[in-house]
């Protein structure tokens, strides 16, 4: 790596981004959120920090997430959010400013894409590459995607479930859609209250969703306690919630991620599609760590399905290869500037 100019790997997330430096792993992994007053729309504070206000500040600070499905929803704000991070990374006193690549939903527009190089060009950066996340996904996943055999990927965010057959470094069948981690997390959220009588907020339903979720019915179920708010009398209480309620709960968001799989399963030429029988479907992203997710896949797909190690840190991984070996991977840049 030349001292002159630092690279950054940026995994611009729906709730987390990831900053990674190569030769040093992940530096930043912080939620991306951020804290702005009403008053005078100042930003008080990124990531942690801002997350940390949220639900527990006056009404004058609002809590923003400026990502939204896996594309920038607030300019402005993401740009400072990006700044900071690139900051953290870099450290302050950074005397050179840093190649940076960010990933971008496979389904993003060029405009979007647009969007993100500036973005990334204001808040500091020397020079900005754009890949698109399955891309990347599958090089941090450690699949060899210069070769002429397919390969299949699914990234389940907390924004988008991307999915991908790549051959030889390009992407051959894709599609993006906007269901993912947080659409699970509302469902839960919504069949708890229909079924309970119970509100509970998002962190909660995320919290159910990880203690005992999974994406098909169990046997010897998990259960859990949570609490929440009683609809009718307003006063908390707790429920007992156990697996199979939110197997239920999730069913039509797993379905439409197994149908966007299906969908690019049909559109895969029948050599490449061999290819992937062989291989298996790799699943990527915080969502693919949903228990038994490669066994739903099997069951409605026919093909078998692994989750990737470090699933969480495989597109932030992917950045940081793909910088060091630019040449390489010219192919998969989308936009650079």
């Amino acid at each position: 790596m030349s001292f002159f100019s630092p690279k950054l790997g940026i995994d611009l997330g729906t709730s987390n981004t990831l900053v990674f430096v190569p030769g040093r792993g992940v530096v930043v992994n912080e939620p991306s959120v951020v804290a702005i007053s009403e008053v005078d729309k100042r930003i008080l504070a990124v990531g942690m920090a801002a997350k940390e206000m949220i639900g527990r500040t006056p009404g004058e600070i609002i809590a923003y997430r400026p990502m939204r499905d896996g594309v920038i929803a607030d300019y402005r704000v993401t740009q400072a959010m990006l700044k900071y991070f690139i900051g953290k990374a870099t450290g302050r006193w950074s005397l050179f400013k840093p190649e940076v690549m960010v990933s971008v939903p496979t389904g993003v527009t060029s405009t979007e894409r647009r969007a993100v190089v500036e973005a990334a060009i204001r808040a500091g950066a020397k020079s900005a590459y754009v890949v698109k996340e399955s891309v990347l996904a599958a090089i941090g996943a450690g699949i060899p995607i210069q070769e002429p055999r397919g390969h299949m990927v699914v990234d389940l965010g907390a924004g988008t479930a991307d999915v991908a057959v790549i051959s030889l470094g390009g992407i051959v069948a894709s599609t993006s859609i906007k269901v993912s981690g947080d659409k699970l997390d509302h469902a839960i959220a919504d069949y708890i209250k229909k079924t309970f009588n119970l509100a509970i907020g998002d962190k909660t339903a995320e919290d159910v969703k990880i203690g005992v979720g999974s994406a098909v019915p169990m046997e010897e179920e998990l259960v859990m306690q949570v609490r929440g708010r009683d609809f009718i009398t307003g006063l908390p209480r707790s429920a007992e919630i156990k697996t199979n309620d939110i197997v239920k709960a999730m069913g039509k968001e797993l379905r439409e991620i197994i149908k966007a799989i299906r969908d690019v399963l049909q559109e895969t030429p029948p050599e490449l599609a061999s290819d992937i029988i062989d291989s298996g479907i790799t699943l990527t992203g915080g969502t693919a760590l949903l228990r038994n997710f490669p066994e739903l896949i099997l069951r409605r797909t026919g093909v078998k399905a692994q989750v990737a190690d470090d699933a969480l840190y495989c597109v932030a991984k992917g950045t940081g290869i793909a910088l060091s070996h630019l040449d390489t991977y010219k192919k998969a840049v989308i936009a650079k500037r």
